[in-house]
């Protein structure tokens, strides 16, 4: 019997989500030297996110924790609900050990402090990536 490989074609899609523009729009900017990751939405509430989600399907989504409507808990709690949910990256300016625990039991995949920089959030999303690729 012959083992089929299935690799993955084109890139990772990502949807970012904000209350602040200026954070969206210099994220996306940054991931455009991650060729392996493509930018497919951008929000800026959390119920938006969920609408987001549910239409764009996007492999990771990178979560602001402060939103209005829904908080990014919130979020990562309903979208971990889903059959085939994507991995959450919490990215935040919180940077206390309250904030991490909670972004944990909300589905978190990831936690990384907005004041790090975009290279920690792109080896993070490289890491969670290469570690689904091997299970």
């Amino acid at each position: 019997m012959l083992a089929v490989m299935v690799t993955r074609v084109g890139p990772y899609r990502v949807l970012l989500v904000d209350d602040m523009p200026a954070v969206r729009e210099a994220l996306a900017w940054a991931l455009e030297d991650a060729p392996e990751l493509k930018v497919v939405g951008q929000v800026g509430d959390g119920l938006a996110a969920l609408a987001a989600a549910a239409q764009l399907h996007p492999d990771i989504v990178i979560l602001d924790i402060e939103l209005p409507n829904l908080d990014g808990y919130g979020v990562a709690q309903k979208l971990k609900q889903a059959d085939n949910s994507p991995l959450i990256v919490f990215l935040t300016v919180h940077t206390d050990d309250v904030s991490r625990r909670q972004a944990i039991i909300a589905g978190g995949d990831a936690f990384v402090e907005k004041g790090q920089g975009w290279p920690i959030l792109i080896n993070e999303i490289r890491q969670l990536l290469s570690s689904r690729s091997n299970c």
